[in-house]
């Protein structure tokens, strides 16, 4: 029996990635010693660390305008590290609520006493829709508006032909679909990306700034941890980095390289995704929870309309082998999360055991 890991996060890792790290991790012809126990300062992490750096630049179109870093502490760091950076000319940024991520960077900022205003919230329909951007908003009363491209828990996303358009500045958080579609970075002034779910194992997290901006700034208040520039001068070794998260990373960028690249990596996921929505909408015991327009290539969120049976149908699914099915606590149901390395014949797998679920339990 094949198993497959549809867990949110850590996700699913490609098969020759894993095969490496396995073939490697006491030693290799490069380092003569394991991956974790190789100095942060040695000219073999140098070179490692560049060549993450250079895959990511390839592989998003990057240009020479941004900072790329590589920094510890996830998401919830950068909920805090943004405002802290950025939002020091009028101390207030703009939030669209699609989801709980977006509103913990909304918290986060309060915390820190900058003031976080939510433009418009879905969360009123459990945010099965993407909140918008209104005709009267007007950027210059913030210093940056705050998005969320992929909602991992609710499954909503807001894809590259329907961003909300500002003149101001525009942060992302693209966690749970960096490198799954293609996005124009040049339409963002800061992206940040937790490794965990579409770039590798947790312990990194991937910050592109817009060098210009960050110049523009006064932070003299801001400790040097939580300054993105302390990463870029020292070219993300201000202190001691997460050597093996980025080795790791490095070998995922690789292999994204490999397959084609972002656009072929969209394609994929597409057709993965697509297959899976098909069926669910075509049948008459599930339903997916997210608006057409608005559904998550990577995070397929449905459900029987029964929260005590979709539980039972999760834990039989783990039975045959499909693994971690179960949607986030705070929305039930299921979660498939079909990221770049989710092979199609996952999906394959997760519709056949689906259709005997629906004749065992309809």
């Amino acid at each position: 029996m094949t198993n497959y890991n549809f867990s949110a996060g850590p996700g699913v890792l490609p098969t020759p990635v894993l095969t490496k790290i396995k073939d490697e991790f006491t030693k290799n012809e490069f380092t003569h010693m394991s991956i974790i126990e190789i100095s942060h300062r040695s000219s073999q992490f140098e070179e490692i660390i560049a060549s993450a750096e250079e895959r990511l630049r390839d592989l998003m179109n990057i240009s020479d305008d941004y900072g790329v870093a590589f920094i510890q502490g996830g998401g919830s760091t950068q909920f805090e590290m943004l405002p802290l950076n950025f939002a020091n000319r009028k101390n207030k940024i703009a939030v669209l609520d699609s989801g709980n991520f977006a509103a913990k960077a909304a918290t986060a900022a309060t915390a820190i006493g900058k003031t976080a205003i939510i433009l418009d919230s879905s969360k009123d329909d459990k945010y099965h829709h993407l909140p918008m951007l209104s005709p009267d908003f007007h950027a210059d009363d913030y210093d940056y508006l705050h998005l969320t491209t992929n909602n991992t828990i609710e499954g909503a996303t807001y894809h590259q032909d329907n961003l909300p358009k500002t003149t101001g500045r525009m942060t992302a958080d693209m966690s749970s679909n960096i490198l799954a579609e293609p996005y124009d970075v040049n339409q963002f002034d800061a992206i940040f990306a937790g490794a965990q779910k579409n770039l590798g194992p947790a312990g990194v997290t991937v910050a592109i700034v817009k060098k210009d901006w960050l110049a523009e700034q006064n932070i003299q208040h801001v400790g040097s941890m939580l300054r993105y520039q302390s990463y870029l001068d020292k070219h993300s070794m201000y202190n001691t980095p997460p050597v093996f998260s980025i080795y790791a990373l490095d070998l995922v960028l690789e292999w994204v390289q490999e397959q084609g690249g972002v656009d072929s990596m969209y394609a994929q996921n597409i057709k993965k995704s697509s297959k899976l929505y098909d069926y669910i909408d075509n049948s008459s015991f599930y339903q997916a929870l997210v608006d057409n327009s608005a559904r998550s290539l990577t995070n397929v969120v449905f459900t029987t309309n029964n929260l005590e049976r979709d539980q039972v149908i999760a834990k039989e699914a783990a039975k045959a082998g499909l693994f971690n099915l179960n949607g986030h606590r705070s929305v039930g149901g299921f979660r498939a999360s079909l990221y770049n390395a989710q092979p199609q014949e996952a999906v394959d797998a997760l519709i056949t055991f689906l259709k005997k679920a629906e004749k065992e339990y309809k």
